[in-house]
């Protein structure tokens, strides 16, 4: 009672382990998306082509979707305190590798290594976070953390970018492994040392989900949508400097503004999308894809490419909280009880797109279509999700 006391009276604050979790996933969420603005640098310095260092996008995004549930499944018995200062550790260990490399080979090693990282850390985190604080506060709980990957996109991004293209990218993930480190010693002072564990994520679980085609549906607007986000942004760098003919400084601010706005349509797109995702993302699906044939229209041109730069941003990460949000009403309609297994399962949906759409992106620059033909890929990928929520909604009967 003393306890439960104690919580009530205390829960319009905020717990200092949540700013822990946030400064963790900061780093975690800077990691993850700098490589974009430093494709050309790295390129440049290893002598590869850009498609080639597209592929390390690929392979640290395939370490969080296939490594994050298969290493969750498996330490499911692990106190979880220990088990985030653990991961941490191994995300140090990654990009300290990746500051170190003197080739791809090693590059990607240290990527891989810090993709199991995300994958492990975001899916128990989240866990965690709801766990801090009492029942009505666990949705601000979850976002306050997330907000580390907000803040990545709109700060940690285009410093990463300006700090590798003015000392070198091996400077960019020396400083990410020292913010891995701060975020070690945050886990370590605040997070409490007794945290009860959530539902495990086991390997039947996961089996039992990805069998049920309402969910496997749901999962596919995930893998598409972001097929098409990270087919284009991935590439986002050199186009600019190519075809716009940007300076690397320009590109760094360009990409401040684009966090800006991916800021805001993840806070707008929550706000839209909470009594009928899957409607919302119908719309915000086709505009995301016209946003990005207006790209390969408009991209030789600086103002123009600007503004719509701009609304990319914005509608590429408005679709995710309704995405979120979809598997998991599919979750709890089809299969309940298995919501937490369902809404870490999108996470690697999300990876799966990311690899999917920076590989194949890596094809088409190589191909006779020429880079510029990325922005058109990004539509196409867009256009498969939009036509896969219709299916879906039919399916479940939305519209009757």
């Amino acid at each position: 009672m003393q306890n439960s006391a104690r919580l009530k009276a205390s829960s319009h604050k905020i717990p200092a382990a949540l700013w822990a979790l946030a400064i963790s996933v900061f780093a975690i969420g800077t990691t993850e998306v700098v490589m974009v603005g430093l494709l050309p640098t790295i390129a440049k310095d290893l002598s590869i082509s850009i498609s080639a260092t597209g592929l390390i996008v690929t392979l640290y995004a395939l370490g969080v979707a296939v490594g994050g549930p298969l290493i969750t499944a498996f330490t499911s018995h692990v106190p979880r305190k220990r088990l985030l200062l653990g991961i941490m550790l191994l995300f140090i260990l990654g990009n300290t590798i990746a500051a170190l490399a003197k080739n791809f080979s090693i590059l990607a090693a240290g990527r891989i290594l810090s993709g199991f990282a995300h994958g492990v850390f975001v899916g128990i985190g989240a866990t965690i976070a709801g766990s801090l604080v009492s029942e009505d506060k666990r949705a601000t709980a979850i976002a306050i953390m997330f907000a580390g990957l907000t803040v990545a996109m709109v700060t940690g991004v285009p410093l990463g970018t300006l700090v590798g293209q003015h000392y070198g990218w091996r400077f960019t993930f020396a400083g990410v492994a020292i913010l891995g480190a701060v975020g070690f010693a945050a886990i370590l002072i605040l997070l409490p040392n007794h945290i009860a564990k959530g539902n495990p994520l086991r390997i039947k679980d996961q089996l039992k989900v990805l069998q049920n085609k309402s969910l496997l549906l749901g999962f596919s607007l995930t893998v598409f949508s972001f097929a098409g986000v990270f087919g284009t942004f991935t590439y986002l760098s050199p186009l600019l400097q190519k075809i716009t003919k940007f300076s690397s400084d320009t590109i760094t601010i360009l990409l401040l503004i684009y966090g800006a706005f991916v800021a805001l349509g993840n806070l707008i797109g929550g706000k839209i999308s909470n009594k009928n995702p899957v409607k919302v993302l119908m719309i915000l699906f086709l505009l995301l894809a016209f946003v990005l044939f207006l790209l390969y229209l408009f991209i030789p041109y600086k103002i123009q490419t600007i503004i719509i730069l701009a609304f990319m941003g914005f509608f590429a990460f408005s679709i995710v909280p309704g995405m979120q949000l979809y598997v998991v009403q599919l979750a709890e309609k089809h299969l309940p009880g298995t919501e937490d297994v369902s809404s870490a399962l999108n996470i690697a949906a999300f990876n799966i797109g990311i690899a999917m759409g920076s590989y194949v992106g890596g094809l088409i620059v190589e191909s006779a279509f020429g880079i510029r033909a990325v922005a058109i890929e990004g539509s196409l990928f867009v256009i498969i999700a939009f036509l896969f929520s219709i299916i879906s909604s039919k399916r479940e009967k939305i519209y009757q």
